[in-house]
């Protein structure tokens, strides 16, 4: 591997991952992304966010670090203490997809 080259080129380049992998992995970096963008939006420190939701200041750091996967349950308190949710969307090619199939 070479020095200096950045995450995007190493990923592309990766042949390991499947496209579901790949989907995988950016849908977390973009979750993530949302969360912490939303709590420093607020100006709201960990601990404070720790106090909102109930979990613990140690395992958003975790995960605000990509250090965990956590569960559907503990986004969803750190979600709506951030004043978020999640959505069910489609992802367009496979509903194109999909709807010919039928």
């Amino acid at each position: 591997m070479a020095i200096g080259r950045d995450w995007d080129e190493i990923y592309k380049n990766m042949d390991c991952f499947t496209q579901e992998d790949r989907d995988e992995i950016d849908f977390k970096v973009k979750l993530v992304g949302e969360i912490l963008d939303a709590r420093k939006g607020k100006g709201m420190t960990q601990s404070e966010l720790d106090a909102l939701c109930g979990v613990k200041q140690t395992h958003i750091a975790r995960i605000e670090n990509n250090r965990t996967d956590p569960q559907l349950s503990t986004i969803l308190k750190i979600l709506r203490s951030l004043g978020k949710t999640l959505a069910v969307v489609d992802i367009p090619q496979i509903a194109t997809g999909a709807s010919e199939n039928r």
